[in-house]
């Protein structure tokens, strides 16, 4: 085997071959022009060039060679520093351990040998099947690891555990540094006056300067399946601590030490979910489907990428995060066409009131149609829409429809502020309500306050709804221009 040094030297030798090749042509070329007619009888003219054709041609191959055979050892350069930077199992396998025994008497002996090795990991992959008609457990989550190693040897026929927790070293218990106060005093700067009366700039006025505080903190694309569904046996989990879980996955297995990634299932698993549909007609009318998955297991799901199917067919990737047994976790599905909401033209009518101080009284109607093509009835389908906030006194901004109370700047901590979230039932199967009422650590005094409002709807297989927003916008003078209505 050609070493690398010989290669280089091999390199060399074709470069300078090469240089000489190309100065030789231009030598050629800077003779032909030369050629003066005075000096040049016109016998020897063919003569002359039918030499420096025959040289031209006979550079120009050795160019082609050179250039050719200069190529071929650059990629043998690169393929051996690549060889050379690639880790070989016998550098990995010179580690040598002694170990003294000492004993009264003659005694068998048996000793297990556990080490820690570098360059092997494992992250989870999911794969997510919803099934739209079954009603128990609609979701279907095949645990998957992902696992590669290039620890130096190969692990043939070996049974895997795999485990949630890192090892970490020298993470040490943050600690506070004293937080002082001071009083800011500012950096005069001299100036350079400028002809006579220039005046040096007054220094701002001091003030109390406070010092942020900081917290440290520390840190640490799976391939479609097929549509027809497989068994997997499921891992057996031998660790069920609120830090960390073990799992060792079913059988023996062989990882081979190249690198690659090599995936496994570990277990598959049937979960209860709740199905809902959310739509923001203003911005765009699709129907976004999402699921409301409770890990109701023993394993704890790490984050990880998962592929997303409904009834067989795929529809996205999305991220699982981190989740714990007994732990909820929304899961989106994509687009659901079969749920075609139209967001029709806002309705305007404009009026005036008043003869001292006359007012502007703009009249607003949005309305909003839902069509279920479904042949299943669909509840918890969310509509969400706004109306506008006004930032003026000389702007007042009613909602007429639904009739959910307004909130005020300021109310929440009046002791006129609701004490439970507003629901209005507007007709069978819809409610409205403020939105951001149902998402968790949600604050009751501040709902509303961004003007943001939803309906809740259950709506037939088959069937249609009508949903209305309307309001009124009051601008006392009439002639105040209001920007954004």
């Amino acid at each position: 085997m050609i070493t690398t040094t010989e290669l280089q030297a091999k390199r060399e030798k074709l470069a300078n071959g090469l240089a000489r090749c190309q100065k030789s042509l231009a030598s050629l070329d800077k003779y032909l022009d030369s050629l003066a007619v005075q000096h040049l009888e016109v016998a020897s003219l063919d003569k002359v060039l039918e030499t420096c054709e025959t040289s031209g041609g006979r550079l120009d191959a050795q160019k082609a060679q050179l250039t050719s055979e200069l190529n071929v050892v650059d990629c043998e350069i690169a393929i051996e520093s690549a060889r050379l930077r690639t880790p070989h199992e016998d550098d990995k396998l010179r580690t040598k351990v002694a170990v003294g025994l000492f004993a009264p008497s003659a005694k068998d002996v048996e000793i297990a040998l556990i080490y820690a090795v570098p360059f092997a990991s494992w992250t989870a992959l999911y794969d997510i099947r919803v099934d739209m008609d079954t009603k128990e457990n609609p979701v279907t989550l095949i645990y998957k690891a992902a696992v590669e190693q290039n620890t130096g040897e190969c692990w043939d026929d070996v049974p895997l555990q795999l485990e949630t927790s890192t090892p970490t070293f020298g993470l040490d218990i943050p600690e506070l540094s004293p937080w002082n106060l001071h009083i800011y005093q500012p950096a005069f700067k001299s100036s350079k006056s400028v002809g006579r009366g220039a005046s040096q700039q007054s220094a701002p006025p001091s003030g109390v300067y406070y010092r942020s505080r900081t917290v440290p903190h520390t840190s640490e694309v799976p391939e479609e399946e097929s549509e027809v569904p497989m068994d997997h046996a499921g891992a057996a989990v031998s660790s069920k601590g609120n830090v960390s879980a073990t799992f060792r996955v079913p059988g023996l297995v062989t990882i081979p030490c190249d690198g690659d990634v090599h995936n496994f299932t570990i277990v598959e698993l049937s979960l209860k979910a709740v199905m809902s549909w959310v739509c923001v007609p203003k911005i765009d009318t699709k129907t976004h489907l999402k699921a409301r998955v409770t890990n109701a297991s023993e394993y704890t799901l790490l984050e990880g990428t998962a592929s997303v199917y409904v009834d067989g067919s795929f529809i996205s990737r999305s991220v699982v995060p981190a989740v714990s047994p007994q732990e909820s976790f929304d899961c989106p599905l994509g687009i659901d066409t079969s749920i075609r909401v139209t967001y029709h033209p806002v309705i305007k009518k404009l009026s005036h009131s008043g003869f001292v101080s006359r007012s502007a009284n703009h009249l607003f109607s949005q309305r909003i149609t839902v069509f279920n093509t479904k042949s299943v009835g669909i509840d918890q389908l969310k509509i969400i829409d706004h109306v506008p906030t006004s930032q003026n006194s000389a702007i007042e901004v009613k909602l007429t429809n639904p009739a959910l109370t307004v909130p005020s700047i300021g109310e929440g901590t009046s002791k006129n502020a609701p004490k439970e979230p507003q629901v209005v039932k507007v007709a069978k199967g819809v409610k409205a309500q403020w939105d951001g009422v149902d998402e968790p650590g949600c604050e009751i005094e501040s709902l509303g306050l961004d003007r943001k409002l939803n309906w809740i709807c259950t709506v037939p297989a088959q069937g249609k709804m009508n949903l209305a927003l309307e309001w009124e916008v009051n601008v006392t003078p009439a002639s105040t221009k209001v920007v954004g209505l």
